[in-house]
């Protein structure tokens, strides 16, 4: 995300879905429209005191049924406008492999350098994020987004005008919560004020999807 603006930058809410049989495993989930295990959706509605409480003046969600029906059970407060930038990672051909089985086949492998055969490369991921964050930017208020793993990690590097790349640094956990907003006093800069909230301790961190 490039520039400034003279209004002050809104608030945004990043959630990503609660746990899946894949999440769980550790496969890469993409474009497999997988649901919440019932474990997940306990999960999702553990958030609602982390949700309920806020104003939010739009809801956005992944078309995708895992982060839709994490919503649906969050509190947030509304349904969600489905957003289309929001998807996770297309991962192509290593849909639902482990690291370590493309490992196998490509050492050293990392989707952030390496991208993946079929789908999407780091570059298409940042070309969705930075058009998402530019619709955002003109938006005002607290903004919900129910999103994925690694996805959500490169929005979070390109809101702090960071290279994508350096998404790899990040991690998020099922059901958590991270808000992206502006500095204190500095209306105009982009900051990452909390990162990766949790109900509870929970330290069963998987590979995103």
């Amino acid at each position: 995300m490039n520039g400034a603006r003279e209004a002050a930058l809104p608030t945004l809410y990043l959630i990503r879905h609660g746990e899946t049989a894949w999440s769980l495993s550790g496969q890469h989930t993409g474009r497999t429209d997988i649901p919440l295990t019932t474990h997940g959706e306990a999960m999702a509605r553990d958030m609602a005191p982390l949700l309920a409480h806020v104003p939010f003046s739009h809801i956005f969600a992944s078309p995708r049924q895992r982060a839709r029906r994490t919503c649906d059970l969050s509190g947030c407060g509304g349904p969600a406008t489905i957003e289309e930038d929001l998807a996770e990672w297309d991962y192509g051909d290593y849909e639902g492999q482990l690291t370590a089985d493309i490992r196998k086949k490509r050492p050293g492998w990392s989707v952030f350098r390496d991208g993946c055969p079929g789908g999407e490369a780091l570059d298409d991921v940042v070309l969705r994020v930075d058009r998402l964050l530019l619709r955002l930017c003109v938006l005002d208020g607290n903004i919900a987004l129910f999103s994925h793993g690694q996805y959500g990690c490169v929005l979070a590097a390109r809101w702090a005008r960071m290279a994508g790349a350096q998404g790899e640094h990040f991690a998020l956990d099922p059901a958590s919560l991270s808000i992206l907003g502006p500095k204190p006093g500095h209306p105009n800069i982009p900051v990452i004020t909390r990162w990766n909230i949790v109900p509870t301790a929970r330290l069963d961190y998987r590979n995103p999807g």
